[in-house]
């Protein structure tokens, strides 16, 4: 059995384990299997299809693997709906309370209240947005109020 047939048959097996296993390690090993079998079918010596799978080996798993590995991890955290106002500014419409105010947040008017309780924020005050309570914005003002 020729080297290059050895090395096919070792490269679709490490391809199988892994689509079973997701490590990454052995996928990138299938892939240096390919190569080795590709030096030996151009005929190069079996010294050579050693040394091209220990290379493509090691530069997968050492250059490769991490990136893919960030790839799925993926990215920052991206916030949607109403949880994607938190830490907006916004503009008081009617005065804001414990209990009760309206405020424009994002071009829309939203029902709001303060996070302070003993605090009242007058009509035109900029406020940030602290968090979304159902269809509440929990709001403090930009600047202390006189």
């Amino acid at each position: 059995m020729d080297a290059w047939l050895i090395w096919l048959i070792l490269a679709v097996g490490l391809g199988v384990v892994e689509v079973f296993t997701l490590t990454f390690v052995l996928g990138l090993l299938a892939v240096a299997a390919l190569v080795a079998a590709l030096l030996g079918a151009i005929g190069l010596p079996v010294a050579a299809q050693i040394i091209g799978f220990t290379a493509t080996a090691a530069a997968g798993i050492y250059l490769v693997r991490p990136i893919m590995r960030r790839q799925l991890r993926g990215g920052p955290v991206v916030r949607s709906g109403a949880q994607a106002l938190v830490g907006r500014s916004a503009v008081v419409l009617q005065e804001v309370g414990a209990d009760r105010g309206r405020i424009k947040l994002s071009g829309e008017e939203w029902s709001a209240r303060c996070i302070d309780e003993d605090l009242v924020i007058p009509v035109g005050t900029r406020v940030d947005v602290m968090e979304i309570d159902g269809a509440t914005a929990v709001v403090y003002p930009r600047e202390a109020l006189p």
